[in-house]
């Protein structure tokens, strides 16, 4: 069931049209100022209400420090901002958002955004909590005083999601969007990247738990539970319910930075870092292949091919591709090695190009038909797949057929 429509199912109206445009009444017994022990700031636009936590810069969630240690010089590459690398980590904002609704609309708003930034020896998190919809301007205007130190993003999701919507939030009031254009790390667009092989979710909680081996106290809410209670918070001026709101946003700020340290440290140097499993040695391998760093590359991929635990599909993929990037490279007896082991397994794209090598780099006609009737012999096997051998049979008897006229 997609997210939206467990919302509903829940009551939840997806978006913000008919949020209170007055002061929330009753006003409650238990508001924010004094549940929570944040401040009032006051801005050219009026006054909103911030809750800030610092930690040490060497604070550690699971296994990562928050603050980067390993320069960030592929992580530049693969956002494709190499600028990125040399800019200092005290200008990276850190941002997650919690918003009523699913959508970008104009009824859809940021209640809570947590903006995260190192400081000297400490990283400060903020918390801009939107107390009533009428605040919202001035919610706007102490982010963006928050954000003046800063030069780039790094969110989770942000990409499509948060910065869209805040960025909709500020062109409503008629405002200049803060660090408009800047560059952008987009860690979940990474961490597909590095661990979708083994993982079967990336969701940033999944990956605190398995990749930090960090988790959460009891206190934490999951977050598609914040409109329902932001809309409760509006009804009743009751802000207990949000603490554990406000914890959840505090500790995915807190995430993105020991996410960044620790991906950072891994991409540095990934045959020095201790690396526990081959699928994530063969997810480097392939990421450093697609930034041209194939030298590299190909000695990730062989240290992850000695992996035992590798599945046979998963070894047989990385064989691939290793082959094809020697054979980018030029180095032709080498992807001529791992083509010779892979056809020893069945497997067909090896024979074809162990033909082409032997036909047009050889010149050697015989060998290359040897190859191609072999895996005509392996195609035409009645336990082979018949949609593979639909597609495959008229490529291999066409080029059998030239093989046998050359000859």
């Amino acid at each position: 069931m997609k997210l939206s429509d467990r919302l509903k199912a829940l009551g939840v109206t997806v978006g913000a049209k008919d949020l209170q445009t007055s002061p929330p009444r009753p006003r409650g017994t238990h508001p924010v100022e004094e549940v929570l022990p944040g401040e009032v700031w006051s801005t050219p636009a009026g006054e909103t209400f911030v809750v800030e936590t610092r930690y040490k810069a060497d604070f550690r969630l699971g296994s990562a420090k928050i603050r980067p240690a390993a320069p960030l010089e592929m992580v530049a590459a693969y956002a494709n901002a190499p600028e990125l690398a040399a800019l200092p980590l005290e200008q990276f904002a850190f941002m997650d958002t919690e918003t009523t609704g699913l959508g970008l609309g104009a009824g859809v708003y940021t209640f809570m955004v947590g903006i995260g930034r190192f400081e000297g020896d400490h990283f400060r998190i903020a918390q801009f909590f939107l107390r009533h919809p009428a605040e919202e301007a001035a919610q706007l205007a102490a982010i963006e005083q928050f954000l003046a130190p800063c030069n780039a993003w790094v969110s989770f999701n942000g990409k499509a999601f948060d910065l869209p919507l805040l960025h909709n939030r500020y062109t409503l009031h008629g405002q200049p969007t803060p660090l408009d254009g800047a560059a952008h790390i987009d860690l979940l667009h990474l961490a597909r990247r590095l661990w979708k092989p083994r993982l079967p979710s990336r969701t940033l909680g999944d990956l605190e738990h398995f990749i930090l081996g960090a988790s959460r106290a009891q206190a934490d809410l999951p977050g598609w539970m914040a409109p329902q209670l932001y809309r409760d918070y509006l009804h009743t001026g009751d802000a207990r319910p949000l603490l554990g709101m406000f914890y959840h946003n505090e500790m995915d700020v807190l995430s993105l930075a020991a996410l960044l340290s620790h991906i950072a440290g891994l991409l540095a140097d990934p045959l020095e870092v201790p690396v526990e499993h081959g699928l994530d040695l063969l997810a480097i391998g392939k990421l450093f292949a697609d930034l041209g760093r194939r030298e590299a590359a190909a000695q990730i991929y062989r240290r992850g091919l000695r992996d035992d635990n590798l599945q046979r599909e998963a070894y047989w993929r990385a064989i691939r591709e290793l082959s094809f990037l020697h054979k980018k490279q030029g180095e032709i007896e080498q992807a001529c090695e791992l083509w010779e082991q892979a056809a020893a397994a069945g497997q067909i794209y090896a024979h074809v190009e162990l033909a082409k090598v032997h036909e047009h780099r050889r010149r050697d006609p015989l060998t290359a038909l040897r190859w191609t009737e072999q895996a005509l012999e392996i195609v035409r096997a009645p336990a082979y797949p018949a949609y593979e051998r639909e597609r495959l049979l008229g490529e291999l008897e066409h080029r059998r057929a030239r093989l046998v006229k050359r000859l």
